[in-house]
């Protein structure tokens, strides 16, 4: 409840109370007992919507506590946290863990998994696979499989291939949040990544580059020629297409259907008599891409927000793949996704440069 203090999130349901009146000195005390024991300094009486998402994530474990659970399940806890952030997460969790709580870890980040499992279970499609009781006896390539069921050799195989002529090109150029001039060239088939942290300056330079804030300095070629980008559609109209990093705030719309999604951005150039939406195009875009990027929904009509963040990006690529995409940005493509549909999102990737696209992909992890 963002709109709520820290206290009264983590006793919600059972606030202390007499004659129907909160007693709010005692709320904030034991609110205080909770979060320091968590090691947090945060004072109880603030709003909720002030704190980061990583003191969100510690408030909750707070109300675990409060009720004095037992068994404390996190799922994929992660996504959205700072180094700093997920260090302490885990700092927490192993204190929980010596206390003698049960911790149930769900996550599909490996680095995770076994930085802090004693057992792990891998589940597939609904179903489960198999469970590792011997840390000592699983690696990465074996837990991998299990998830996947095929072997890691199959999942990522790099295949050299020929580049074509120059698709992007940046001569120093600057944005805001990227403090120093960046050149580099993008070849037709070739893949580029631009690997940093968290406030590096990545996620800014493709913001700036796609129109979402303004370049401040230096030129913007593609196919040699010069650009002029000050807002997305100059981007889209040139062939220089974007998957943010944040998908679920900037790259999807969460109430409308996965048609709709997909078809979006290419809808203009087939609309009938300049104004009506051509149906029969939609459903036939959409249903091609459904398919060719094994999207997996009930159908083109279900609303996006309740697919997984695999399906989601699935929709953002066969989007931009409707269009006539020169260049593609893709800013953290595998965040928040499991093996299995980071594989298809690395085939998708590869087979737009094998069709002439040429990419710049944004990564936080070396993967």
């Amino acid at each position: 409840m963002p709109e709520m203090t820290v206290a009264e999130n983590i006793y919600l349901g059972q606030l202390p109370h007499k004659g129907g009146i909160v007693n709010r000195s005692l709320l904030n005390y034991e609110a205080g007992l909770q979060l320091k024991h968590l090691g947090m300094d945060i004072d109880p009486d603030t709003p909720l919507k002030y704190l980061s998402i990583g003191q969100w994530q510690m408030v909750e474990i707070a109300k675990a506590l409060a009720r004095n659970a037992k068994i404390i399940a996190f799922d994929e806890p992660t996504s959205s946290l700072s180094a700093r952030e997920i260090d302490n997460l885990f700092r927490v969790i192993r204190e929980l863990r010596k206390e003698g709580r049960v911790i149930l870890y769900v996550s599909h980040r490996m680095e995770e998994i076994f930085a802090l499992s004693d057992a792990i279970t891998v589940f597939k499609d609904g179903r489960y696979v198999k469970t590792f009781t011997d840390m000592q006896q699983v690696d990465h390539d074996a837990l991998v499989q299990a998830m996947v069921g095929r072997d890691i050799g199959d999942i990522y195989g790099w295949q050299p291939r020929s580049y074509g002529e120059e698709r992007l090109r940046l001569d120093a150029v600057k944005a805001p949040g990227v403090r120093t001039p960046i050149s580099l060239a993008v070849r037709s088939g070739e893949i580029v990544g631009l690997f940093g942290l968290v406030g590096a300056g990545r996620s800014e330079l493709m913001k700036g580059l796609f129109g979402g804030t303004q370049i401040t300095a230096g030129q913007v070629y593609i196919d040699q020629q010069p650009i002029d980008i000050r807002k997305p559609s100059h981007a889209i109209a040139a062939g220089m297409m974007l998957c943010p990093e944040d998908r679920k705030a900037e790259g999807i719309i969460p109430v409308h259907s996965v048609r709709d999604n997909i078809n979006i951005s290419a809808r203009r150039k087939h609309v009938l008599g300049g104004c009506v939406i051509n149906n029969g195009w939609e459903e036939n875009n959409a249903d091609h891409h459904i398919r060719s990027l094994n999207i997996k929904t009930p159908g083109a009509e279900q609303l996006i927000m309740n697919l997984s963040g695999g399906n989601q990006q699935k929709a953002i690529l066969g989007r931009w793949l409707s269009e006539e995409m020169k260049v593609i940005l893709l800013d953290e493509p595998t965040r928040g996704i499991d093996v299995g549909a980071k594989h298809e999102i690395y085939n998708v990737i590869l087979c737009a440069g094998g069709a002439g696209c040429g990419g710049a992909v944004c990564l936080q992890r070396l993967t």
